[in-house]
């Protein structure tokens, strides 16, 4: 349930940073794509459409994305998603394979690069 929340969120966040963040639209560029993040048994799926500088998500799978994330089970999805240091759990996920990468690995390196627009911005403290 969590996992499922997370990626309903993440599609949320991605889909505003798409609409107002004029870094995140420079990210975007002109690619059009689908890609989707899933557990291995597909129970849990979201799939993500990037398009016109866009991001749109819709819960499910799509027959070919242009890559795919699998995780071994949604519990440890959603730890691994939310690890202190997410880029070493992720190594790690793929050595053991724990996280499955399908499709192009250059595309899920640009992914992985979009994360850090959605961050939470940190209050100013006030005077």
């Amino acid at each position: 349930m969590k996992f499922r929340f997370l990626l309903w969120m993440m599609g949320l966040l991605m889909g505003k940073a798409s609409r107002t963040n004029p870094a995140f639209q420079q990210q975007l560029g002109d690619k059009d794509l689908v890609f989707q993040l899933q557990t291995l048994d597909g129970k849990v799926a979201r799939h993500f459409v990037v398009k016109n500088q866009r991001i749109t998500s819709k819960s499910g799978v799509v027959a070919e994305p242009a890559f795919a994330i699998a995780f071994k089970d949604a519990g440890y999805a959603f730890a691994t998603m939310q690890a202190k240091n997410k880029q070493l759990a992720f190594m790690q996920g793929i050595q053991d394979k724990s996280i499955q990468l399908k499709g192009n690995p250059a595309l899920v390196m640009w992914f992985q690069g979009l994360m850090k627009y959605l961050k939470p911005r940190k209050a100013k403290p006030k005077a």
